[in-house]
């Protein structure tokens, strides 16, 4: 199972990292290949993606979320299915260094082929970036600050 790891650091404070982050419908103005996300409840979000071109739907299960910290999750659907985790770690006041770990499974050719070549790794390092302009230029709101444990 390929894995991506990726690190960006924010001139924000934690707080203000965390809580962009956990504004699961906003992620469509900053990850490009996410057209929709609906969250169901505490730990469920609906999630529609255009992946090499074809759209596809999945439910993600959070499994683990600690405010200012992390959030965990994975998919099951036989498609897509994936298991990640973001953390958030206080550099000074106002700095945060964000990681993103994700563990995945290409289902089909174009996707295998590009796990070969890194193309996940360039796409969440670009998806990074965007959160990085989007977080220190948005104009601060509270994000959902719920604690899950699996």
């Amino acid at each position: 199972m390929p894995q991506i790891i990726e690190t960006v650091d924010v001139n924000v404070p934690v707080r203000q990292a965390y809580d962009q982050w956990t504004r699961f419908e906003e992620f469509p103005h900053f990850l490009d290949e996410v057209e929709k996300i609906v969250q169901v409840d505490d730990k469920t979000t609906d999630w529609t993606v255009k992946v090499a071109g074809q759209e596809r739907e999945f439910r993600a299960l959070i499994t683990e979320q600690h405010p200012d910290e992390r959030v965990a999750w994975t998919v099951k659907d036989g498609e897509t299915d994936h298991a990640g985790v973001v953390t958030f770690h206080k550099l000074s006041d106002n700095e945060t260094r964000v990681t993103v770990q994700i563990d995945w499974e290409p289902s089909g050719f174009l996707e295998k082929l590009g796990s070969a070549v890194g193309v996940g790794g360039h796409a969440v390092k670009k998806d990074l970036q965007n959160y990085k302009e989007r977080v220190e230029n948005a104009p601060t709101e509270p994000g959902w600050r719920g604690d899950v444990q699996a």
